[in-house]
């Protein structure tokens, strides 16, 4: 629900966040970083990553009353782009060393830049390694897979951006894990890797257990197979809650803005379950 109460908690979330990171900006302006990046989470969380909207309403109830003009905040938001994903890992970082969580889920999902039949057409991206399936589906889609690290509470705590052709055992070397020693990350069969499984037992103590299928060489007892069964359940809900964020199409000029974009709901989603 959008209430002023939860707007300025994530206004004071965020701009502790930034002072944590002993962040610099110069004190002539009127408009903060804290205050552009709390009015990109509102446009992601109420008004559908419609950014405009958000910015019209920030002003409107006076809670930024010198909100700067649509063009300007374009470019001020892109310029701390960096910045907000260093913001989401500065959370990740506290849940994973220190809260101690031990349990996660892994899986990814795939954001499409377009419909196929506009492949053609597309201007953002250019390429067949963007072209990807969703099995679980059964179709194509043309974009990219965002594989999402969760813990067992369904908060993100990891994300990258890989191409849609890209499978997700391949991916998942990509992702940085940095989890404590003796962590368990649940994942689904589509991360079957045995090199990777043993590399990150022996080298950082994580246990990645895989859901299994009936032909796997490593099979799971029928109490280990309902377990992953079980977490899986919990990352699902939470793909979908961050894709009921979306609109029916991601709107963006530049491919670096359509990941700002995508980056954007998942910190906003974050923030909103952390939060109260």
């Amino acid at each position: 629900m959008l209430t002023k109460d939860k707007i300025i908690g994530i206004f004071c979330f965020i701009d502790d966040l930034l002072k944590t990171s002993h962040h610099y900006e110069d004190s002539r302006r009127q408009v903060s970083d804290s205050e552009v990046i709390t009015t990109a989470v509102v446009s992601s969380l109420y008004f559908g990553g419609h950014q405009d909207k958000a910015r019209q309403f920030m002003k409107m109830t006076g809670m930024i009353p010198f909100m700067l003009d649509k063009s300007r905040f374009n470019r001020r938001l892109h310029a701390v782009s960096e910045l907000i994903y260093s913001l989401f890992m500065q959370i990740g970082y506290c849940f994973r060393h220190i809260s101690c969580e031990m349990s996660y889920i892994l899986d990814s999902f795939p954001v499409a830049v377009c419909d196929n039949i506009r492949i053609a057409n597309c201007k953002i991206l250019k390429g067949k390694q963007w072209h990807g399936k969703q099995t679980s589906m059964r179709r194509y889609f043309y974009g990219v897979k965002v594989p999402l690290l969760v813990t067992k509470d369904g908060i993100p705590v990891g994300f990258g951006f890989v191409p849609g052709s890209e499978h997700d055992a391949q991916a998942l070397k990509k992702l940085p894990m940095e989890l404590p020693a003796e962590s368990e990350v649940f994942a689904d069969s589509a991360y079957t890797n045995y090199e990777i499984e043993d590399q990150l037992m022996e080298t950082d103590q994580i246990a990645l257990k895989v859901h299994r299928k009936s032909n796997a060489k490593r099979k799971d007892s029928v109490s280990a197979a309902f377990i992953k069964e079980y977490m899986r359940k919990r990352v699902e809900t939470t793909i979908s809650e961050i894709k009921g964020l979306f609109l029916r199409k991601i709107h963006a000029v530049t491919f670096k803005g359509w990941l700002l974009k995508i980056t954007l709901f998942i910190f906003a989603f974050t923030l909103n379950k952390i939060i109260l």
